[in-house]
């Protein structure tokens, strides 16, 4: 991946100088023909192309932002509603992540998202204890939170 980055740029500045344009936009228009020919020419370069991890990297912020958003829906209802009627609850998730980095960026996103909290992980790094504010069922708030922030981590880092 490094490799492409490094090529990229070095089409971007040697397109600068043959369009003899020392701006921005020139750089940016080499950058956008380096990028498409390090696509085509994809197979002869070992490595999967680059922009695909930026491309996931949006996806994940963006998933973030929308289970943020509706997330601090849920706390508004809960807050304005007359009735305490929440349960909330502990519960263990194992997880398939390996990697500090990817167990710490997985609890940030749980602990940054309104209503859950991660609690503890286990000694072994298999097991994240997570604190929900309203958990009718342990196993479809498991699924949610593999299905979405360790599902694009994943696609993320590996």
């Amino acid at each position: 991946m490094p490799l492409q980055i490094i090529l990229n740029f070095i089409i971007a500045i040697m397109w600068m100088f043959l369009s003899e344009s020392y701006h921005f936009p020139s750089f940016l228009t080499g950058f956008i023909i380096g990028a498409l020919l390090l696509f085509l020419l994809g197979r002869f370069i070992p490595d999967a192309f680059y922009l695909y991890r930026v491309w996931k990297v949006l996806i994940l912020v963006f998933l973030f932002t929308k289970e943020l958003l509706l997330s601090n829906i849920e706390i508004v209802k809960w807050v304005y509603k007359p009735g305490r009627d929440y349960n909330p609850g502990i519960f263990a998730m194992p997880t398939d992540l390996r990697s500090n980095w990817e167990i710490t960026m997985l609890t940030s996103l749980i602990s940054l998202t309104p209503g859950t909290l991660s609690v503890a992980i286990s000694d072994d790094n298999e097991v994240i204890y997570i604190h929900a504010m309203d958990i009718d069922d342990k196993e479809e708030a498991i699924h949610a939170i593999k299905d979405s922030f360790e599902k694009a981590i994943m696609e993320v880092t590996r």
